[in-house]
């Protein structure tokens, strides 16, 4: 009687994986050392930084009394 045996192995399979990893971490490296670009500044005046924001309508007042506990 005959033992089964093991399928045979495609190299290229197991190639193509490890190009695809190293690949990966090419590009993970290349992505770290890449500059990032400056930082996003504010687009308000300085008068507008400063100003209330919060105004506290009829409506809000209105959610506020709905939702006490």
């Amino acid at each position: 009687m005959k033992t089964p045996q093991d399928p045979p192995r495609n190299p290229l399979q197991r190639r193509d994986i490890l190009k695809t990893l190293g690949l990966g971490a090419a590009g993970a490296a290349v992505a770290t050392v890449l500059p990032s670009g400056e930082e996003a500044q504010a687009m308000e005046s300085p008068q507008e930084q400063v100003k209330a924001r919060y105004r506290e309508t009829e409506h809000v007042k209105r959610f506020y009394a709905l939702n006490r506990l």
